[in-house]
């Protein structure tokens, strides 16, 4: 099991005060040192935490890889194809929105989602989906072009009480097991944290998580390496 750590939430204490401190670079530079297999950031079009400097100079310093969240808007894609990340997720934003909600319309933004998977396969970049589990819009990613999904893991975080949990883990496993056999490599992310991360690292088929405000909390009290570590040995032997 693979963890993409996502470091945007440095960047939002940064933004708060308008200092150039903390440094998203030096958090991304710690996490890659304590284990993180990529690091994930999310460029929004409204600049709320990670800026264009940030992807550059995280871009050049990684040893490992980049996974860059966006919108897809010509700009976006735009930006992304001058950057050249290892990954791109193409993820839904709202402007009113305090975190991403739900998962990407694949099928019904077809056109638009197909034409930017041909633009980043071009330029050399894997692209991935974050789409909610609903095998429509896992044959939508499919057929799009896109080799990779991120299954959208929020209800299952959100869920109320075991049985909801349970209901919702099990949506989860069915469609990293339809996204499998339709030959997708599948990711899963958001509102995963210490407490509920290791039946999601359980799940067959799901290669890598995408966790960030979890661990950004977290290493307010133990310091980023302590707190990616320490998520490391939760989904590590959860298999």
């Amino acid at each position: 099991m693979l963890l993409g750590v996502n470091i945007d939430h440095v960047a939002t204490l940064r933004q708060a005060r308008g200092t150039d401190y903390p440094d998203p670079l030096q958090a991304a530079l710690a996490a890659e040192d304590a284990g993180a297999d990529c690091i994930t950031l999310h460029l929004r079009e409204d600049r709320r935490h990670i800026q264009d400097r940030d992807v550059l100079a995280i871009r050049k310093a990684l040893r490992t890889r980049m996974n860059l969240e966006a919108a897809v808007t010509p700009a976006m894609i735009a930006f992304a194809r001058r950057v050249r990340p290892h990954d791109v997720c193409l993820v839904p934003e709202r402007r009113a929105e305090l975190t991403t909600e739900g998962g990407l319309d694949a099928a019904g933004k077809f056109r638009s989602i197909e034409q930017a998977c041909r633009d980043l396969t071009a330029a050399g970049i894997r692209v991935s989906l974050f789409i909610d589990t609903d095998k429509r819009q896992i044959d939508a990613a499919a057929a799009a072009g896109a080799p990779v999904v991120e299954l959208h893991t929020g209800s299952y975080a959100e869920a109320r009480g075991p049985a909801g949990q349970r209901r919702q883990l099990e949506k989860i496993r069915a469609a990293a097991e339809y996204a499998a056999r339709r030959k997708l490599h599948v990711n899963a992310g958001h509102g995963l944290n210490y407490t509920n991360v290791r039946p999601i690292a359980a799940v067959p088929h799901i290669r890598e998580l995408n966790i960030g405000h979890a661990i950004v909390a977290r290493s307010v009290f133990v310091g980023m390496a302590q707190a990616v570590r320490e998520m490391k040995a939760l989904i590590g032997p959860a298999r």
